[in-house]
């Protein structure tokens, strides 16, 4: 492990997808042997959406068990939940009084969201300062970043050199950390778009967690197209999104599929890429149900973790108070 700090963190928001296996968490287990790592689930983000609160603090839990099922191990990285540390919020107070508002009204989420909805609250505006203090909070070098976020990662640079060129050094500027390629999965319905949860075909997300008779299912019904000849191409994206699951799900290259089911049909290809992302999944599903029937080293992990990042939070917001001009607590 380097003494760089990595930081990466999800939102509470349900079960996760395959494609949330392969693009972020399944890297995050080769990062955590790497890197100093701290992964932090977002709730305080996920309040920018209304929520049930007993279904937010049931997702919360569940998803600190699904990063560990999916392969973050507690003694190579902290894993923590964002409330429960003091920091975040303040940090974010402190750089959002050095933010210009055209800057966060210019925000591609922010319009998008602004665009499709009439109630918009300052903590959807407000949102990326929130994450650049995340970012900061820990004197973090790398930060994994998907297309999504990469202008919000660009924020977070902005204002810690505008802080160390107001204030004098003090945070680190953290640079992108480019994923491994292979992890954008696409809609099994809609190949041209992005697997999600919100996809309204049901049939075209793959949970991680779901049953194997429901994967089959899906893949069954996977749209392809009129040829038969599979391989992968821009003209076919059903068979070249199916070919990137089973390169992800077996590390083989697409290549090498290519040549192994030349000549096969759809409903054998479809078939072999189910059974293998059934067997990858199998031991995530299995460690999955353990730790929610133990619910209790679950959250002492949670504990562990928060213990550990409060500590580094609680050092660089002395710093940034001191240099703001605070006064120092007694």
């Amino acid at each position: 492990m380097t003494s760089k700090v990595l930081v990466s963190g999800a939102q509470p928001s349900g079960e996760l997808h395959l494609g949330n296996y392969l693009g972020a968490l399944r890297n995050w287990t080769e990062m955590q042997a790497n890197y100093d790592s701290l992964f932090f689930i977002v709730d305080q983000h996920a309040i920018t959406i209304r929520q049930n609160p007993a279904e937010l603090r049931r997702r919360t839990l569940t998803c600190a068990a699904q990063y560990i099922a999916c392969g973050l191990d507690p003694q190579k990285c902290s894993i923590f939940i964002q409330s429960h540390v003091i920091g975040h919020a303040e940090l974010a107070w402190v750089l959002g009084c050095m933010t210009p508002l055209g800057q966060l009204q210019r925000m591609t989420q922010f319009k998008d969201k602004q665009q499709k909805s009439e109630n918009v609250d300052a903590g959807l505006l407000f949102y990326p300062v929130l994450m650049a203090a995340d970012i900061l909070l820990y004197n973090t070098e790398l930060v994994p970043v998907g297309e999504d976020q990469k202008q919000h990662l660009e924020l977070a640079r902005d204002l810690a050199i505008r802080f160390n060129s107001t204030y004098s050094e003090t945070f680190n500027v953290p640079e992108p950390y480019i994923l491994k390629s292979g992890g954008r999965i696409m809609s099994l319905q809609t190949p041209t778009a992005k697997m999600s949860k919100s996809d309204s075909n049901a049939l075209g997300t793959l949970y991680l967690f779901e049953e194997p008779e429901s994967l089959q299912k899906k893949f069954r019904s996977a749209v392809t197209d009129s040829e038969t000849e599979i391989r992968s191409a821009v003209n076919k994206p059903g068979i070249s999104n199916l070919l990137a699951i089973l390169s992800a799900a077996t590390g083989k290259s697409i290549e090498a599929l290519e040549k192994d089911y030349a000549g096969s049909s759809y409903s054998v290809f479809k078939n072999s890429v189910a059974e293998a992302v059934i067997e990858m999944l199998r031991p995530l599903r299995k460690r999955y149900t353990e730790l929610m029937d133990d619910k209790t080293y679950l959250q002492t992990i949670l504990q562990q973790g928060a213990e550990n990042a409060q500590k580094r939070a609680y050092k660089m917001l002395s710093k940034v108070y001191r240099k703001t001009g605070f006064l120092e607590r007694m």
